[in-house]
């Protein structure tokens, strides 16, 4: 049994073993699964000395056998397991210790002790060399020799030739009975059998199992092969089509737009970037427009269209008095800005000398003022833009130039009485004004506002003041921002306008040069009112005014003019003739809250 070696104690030589000639007999045997190899063992059989007769023919076997155990006894050494009660199969080739000498032929050779249990069936056959393996042995036990190597796959192996044994003749007598065959056992540290355990590479594939690679993959089978390549063709077809339609889809896109063979194309120029330089028209406008609104009034059985512009972000809105007039007792009056939103306007407060009113939106945000400049920095010649509705066409962009400073105009007065009437030491330009553009800026070149669009001059009448529907022949006349932004912080602040004064009466039926005080008042009284500021200045009936500050006055709607373009407080030098002297005479403006 494996773990268990016996010693044998050399013995007197036998005689040659039957069956082979002169030299000891070799034996051979298969190796046993799980057996430690051994190649060539030498196992010495104990017999009688040599010259003793040998078993007779017939004799039955186990007689050299039984000869062996006393061999071994008489030695005083234990004797390994080899009875014939005991049969195993050799560990490996068995080399007898030395020839035998029998009387006969030998029928059988009994269990003989040996390192290895072994058992012989018959005579000895000759000794025939096995075949080399056709590799090295593989230390990592990879298939088929073992399970699954961690490093590499199976080694390349062939079928082993097979072996041809001499043909041996039998011995005569009954054939002896083979032992039974000890069951094959594996080390007790040998691992589990996996699944390599029965692997045979030269076997037929099994129809149920595809035939294995070394890496273990498993080949695709015709089915799937078949498989494969018809969801290949198909992912190819619908690739096809996708491309195929993207360039049917170009192709009818060019068609479509520029048309067949021989449509004829003209040339155009290429999309440009949309910025304009800050300074130019479209620079302006796009800054403007949005501080720009149009205000649609309703009331006293009129309606009206206007325009304005965002002073702050409280909602406090410039424009013309003659454009709100209409709702002043009980009217509406709505604010549409550029980007298309609505809201509700009260008045804030207005006033008909200066042709100016404030009215105020609420619940709007991000409403942005448009800044204001210096009327006084705007010199003739310098390029102007105004926008506003003509005719209720909103967000109308017109430009020109300056055409004149100063210029003394007079609007209103379809009343009657003269109260509706306004005076406006205006600025001239050439701008396109129309109805509608009333109460809209005139911007500079920096998209600050310079003036306010009040007034234009047709030619079918004398003047207009925006609300009939007469068009621009290019005299156009806008309130300097300098005088509006005043009047508007009045109105904001106080419901209403101050007024500067001389304290005086003036005749203005005069057709002379200049502007008469007249003889006395309208209601009977002196025309230099008592402790004005005319009268603390010298002035007397009858007197006519020429200049203010060096400026010559052709009329006394002139006068007025040069006069409310200052501030009351301010002081002015009066060029007087008078009993055919002239003379100069400052005065001090005073104030008035009425027109």
């Amino acid at each position: 049994m494996p773990g268990r070696e016996a010693v044998p104690e050399p013995a007197a030589p036998v005689g040659p073993v039957a069956g082979e000639s002169g030299g000891p007999g070799v034996v051979r045997g298969p190796a046993v699964p799980g057996a430690p190899a051994v190649r060539d063992s030498v196992v010495e059989a104990a017999g009688p000395p040599r010259g003793a007769p040998g078993p007779a023919v017939g004799e039955p076997e186990g007689t050299v056998g039984e000869a062996a155990s006393p061999a071994g006894q008489d030695a005083g050494e234990p004797v390994g397991r080899g009875s014939a009660a005991d049969p195993v199969s050799a560990a490996g080739p068995v080399s007898a210790a030395g020839p035998l000498s029998a009387a006969g032929p030998l029928s059988a050779v009994g269990p003989v002790s040996a390192v290895g249990p072994v058992s012989v069936a018959g005579p000895a056959a000759p000794s025939v060399e096995r075949p080399r393996p056709l590799h090295d042995p593989d230390p990592y036990s990879t298939p088929p020799y073992g399970r699954p190597g961690p490093w590499a796959p199976a080694p390349p192996v062939q079928h082993p030739a097979a072996t041809h044994t001499p043909a041996v003749p039998a011995p005569a007598g009954p054939p002896p009975a083979a032992p039974p065959a000890a069951p094959a056992q594996l080390p007790p540290d040998a691992p589990p059998p996996g699944p390599w355990h029965r692997y045979d590479p030269w076997a037929a594939a099994s129809p149920a199992h595809a035939p294995f690679q070394q890496t273990g993959a498993a080949v695709p089978m015709a089915g799937q092969r078949r498989g494969r390549a018809g969801r290949a063709l198909a992912g190819g077809a619908l690739l096809l089509a996708l491309v195929s339609g993207g360039v049917g889809g170009v192709v009818g896109a060019y068609l479509e737009r520029d048309g067949g063979p021989g449509t004829v194309r003209l040339p155009q120029a290429g999309k440009e970037p949309t910025g304009r330089p800050a300074d130019s028209v479209a620079g302006i406008a796009a800054r403007a427009l949005p501080s720009v609104v149009t205000l649609h009034v309703k009331g006293d059985g009129e309606q009206d269209t206007g325009t304005g512009f965002v002073l702050d972000t409280r909602g406090h809105i410039l424009t013309n008095n003659h454009v709100v007039q209409p709702a002043a007792a009980d009217g509406e009056i709505t604010v549409a800005f550029s980007n298309g939103e609505t809201a509700k306007a009260r008045i804030v407060g207005r006033d008909t000398g200066y042709d100016l009113a404030v009215v105020q939106v609420s619940g709007v945000r991000g409403l942005k003022p448009l800044p204001l400049g210096n009327s006084d920095n705007v010199q003739v010649g310098d390029p102007v833009v105004a926008i506003g509705a003509p005719f209720d066409l909103a967000n109308t962009v017109t430009s020109g130039i300056i055409s004149a400073k100063e210029r003394p105009i007079t609007a209103g007065g379809e009343s009657g009485d003269g109260s509706d009437v306004s005076y406006v030491d205006a600025l001239q330009t050439d701008a396109p004004i129309n109805p509608g553009n009333s109460g809209g800026p005139l911007l500079d070149s920096l998209a600050r506002v310079v003036g306010i669009n009040s007034a234009i001059r047709s030619a079918d009448s004398g003047s207009d003041s925006g609300g009939g529907q007469a068009g621009s022949i290019g005299l156009g006349f806008a309130i300097p921002v300098n005088q509006a932004r005043r009047v508007a912080e009045e109105l904001i602040n106080t419901g209403k306008a101050t007024h500067p004064v001389i304290g005086v009466i003036l005749d203005m039926d005069y057709s002379g040069d200049g502007a008469r005080i007249g003889v006395k008042g309208g209601d009977g009284g002196p025309a230099v009112t008592v402790g004005g500021p005319g009268y603390r200045a010298g002035l007397k009936a009858g007197d006519v005014i020429t200049e203010v500050d060096g400026k010559a006055v052709h009329s006394g709607d002139e006068l007025i003019v040069r006069t409310r373009a200052h501030r009351p407080g301010d002081r002015l030098l009066l060029t007087v003739r008078s009993g055919g002297r002239t003379r100069e005479v400052p005065l001090v403006l005073g104030s008035s809250g009425s027109n």
